[in-house]
């Protein structure tokens, strides 16, 4: 039997599979497509945070080396300055979602993880050991758990019986990259539909089209004749549009499941929730998911942690990731020309200009201000529940960084105190013991410069679980809650 199947190859099912080889995990990933490349387009880049996960694990180069950086957002039309965002990465990265799925798919074979393609996932059963999967092509296959990052419209999720709550789509559009045989505009127009845009991409007949369509298209798989009449519409000629590589739409609907896990399966990515695309919000949260819930089910699956640990993966990602929901919503309902979202943009272009509301902005888009409730009471120093900074340290071999000691997706003790003063414990097969120092104070998104504190226990998704004053105070509890009980008292 196998430890996890993952159906889906996509973004989210490639980390997540990335996560659990790392971890020595038993894992495979099924998906429907026989081939690799993308049916249509789709998302075009991410944003901080997902880049700084990629860096912990020591891939980010490959996506950076791939793409273009830009050190702006916008929103209702006021650019937003993310420069000096307190992050190695403080833009987001421009890469076409057929690239990133190619660098991702690399990283996992370089990891040992099969890919089954052309094997869809059509149903399953469930008992107290596992999970039995339906294919298509009625192969059996059978796993101790399921993981779906099957889309948004999951068929894993439907089997499962999990609601997916939301709002239904004001407006969809239509992405494409065809051949014109007229010379067209470049540069994005805004009008009362929606936005809309033509960008040549260089060797004269080839061109990206992205149209809002004048009433909601109707299923996944629109037609050339579709991109005709959008076109039609809002330029007054569809500009010869022929040959189509690539033709999508994409709607601004809105959902989330009600619930991320039934049993021994568990949602991830799109299958979790949906949105529209304004913002380029859908590979971070799929990305995000993968790395919050790898480490806490190869820890289930190995047996070191209790079963209950995998309800905190829905804990902590659905309420920020429901942040991020209504974040896209409103970004997408300023996306046309008129008066009343013209004030509203003079409103938020003014507000963008008292720096503090810039900064929280930024910080929303670019997905560097999550805090997990549950780490972070009131009493609790500033940095548990958030991302760790990258910092600069010295240590016994000099100069290095905090993501790379993340690398093997293990969780990291860092002592910033007197060397060998603080060790893991009786955990120290499981968390990795690390001295080192840091002068300054540290810098943290949207809180500002906090004291450097003498110890901290990183979670191996990046997250701080426990800081110390130099004593073990509180540290035994933490390394009980997130990597099981004393090994030394176990048996």
């Amino acid at each position: 039997m196998i430890d996890v199947v993952v159906a889906g190859a996509g973004p989210t099912g490639m980390m997540l599979a990335g996560e659990l080889a790392l971890a020595g995990v038993d894992v495979q990933v099924v998906e429907r497509r026989a081939t690799s490349g993308l049916v249509g387009m789709r998302a075009r880049g991410f944003h901080a945070r997902t880049i700084e996960i990629l860096d912990q694990r020591g891939v980010a180069e490959r996506f950076l080396a791939a793409g273009q950086t830009v050190s702006a957002a916008s929103f209702a039309g006021a650019r937003v300055d993310v420069s000096d965002i307190p992050t190695r990465h403080p833009y987001t990265l421009g890469l076409v979602q057929s690239r990133i799925e190619s660098i991702l798919a690399d990283w996992i074979a370089e990891l040992g993880v099969p890919v089954h393609r052309g094997r869809e996932v059509v149903g399953f059963t469930q008992d107290a050991d596992g999970v039995d999967l339906r294919l298509a092509d009625g192969a059996p296959l059978r796993a101790r758990y399921l993981v779906a990052a099957d889309g948004g419209r999951s068929t894993i999720r439907k089997a499962a019986g999990i609601a997916f709550p939301g709002w239904e789509a004001t407006r969809t559009m239509l992405i494409a990259e065809v051949e014109v045989t007229e010379e067209t505009p470049t540069g994005m127009r805004v009008d009362e539909t929606g936005i809309h845009g033509l960008t040549p991409l260089g060797d004269g007949r080839t061109t990206q089209v992205l149209v809002t369509e004048q009433q909601v298209g109707q299923g996944a798989e629109p037609t050339l004749a579709d991109l005709r009449g959008a076109l039609v519409a809002v330029y007054g000629t569809d500009f010869g549009v022929h040959d189509p590589t690539s033709l999508s739409r994409f709607g601004d609907a809105t959902r989330q499941a009600a619930a991320y896990r039934a049993g021994r399966v568990l949602l991830a990515g799109d299958a979790a929730h949906v949105h529209g695309p304004t913002g380029g919000q859908g590979i971070g949260l799929g990305v995000e998911d993968a790395v919050n819930l790898g480490w806490k089910l190869a820890q289930v699956v190995r047996g070191v942690a209790p079963d209950s640990l995998l309800d905190t993966y829905q804990a902590e990602r659905h309420p920020a990731t429901a942040r991020v929901l209504k974040y896209t919503m409103a970004m997408s309902a300023t996306q046309r020309a008129d008066a009343r979202v013209g004030a509203l943009a003079d409103i938020v272009a003014d507000l963008m200009s008292v720096d503090a509301a810039r900064v929280r902005l930024a910080c929303l888009h670019l997905g560097l201000d999550v805090r997990h409730a549950d780490e972070g009471g009131d009493d609790a120093h500033p940095l548990v529940g958030r991302r760790m900074p990258d910092l600069d340290l010295t240590g016994a071999d000099g100069p290095s960084r905090v993501y790379p000691l993340l690398h093997d997706a293990r969780a990291v003790l860092l002592n910033l105190g007197e060397p060998g003063s603080l060790t893991p414990g009786s955990w120290r097969n499981r968390v990795r013991s690390v001295d080192a120092r840091y002068a300054g104070a540290w810098e943290l998104p949207v809180v500002g410069a906090v004291e450097a504190p003498a110890a901290v226990l990183i979670r191996p998704d990046g997250h701080v679980a426990w800081v110390g004053d130099g004593t073990r105070a509180g540290l035994d509890e933490a390394l009980t809650r997130w990597f099981g009980p004393d090994p030394a008292r176990r048996g």
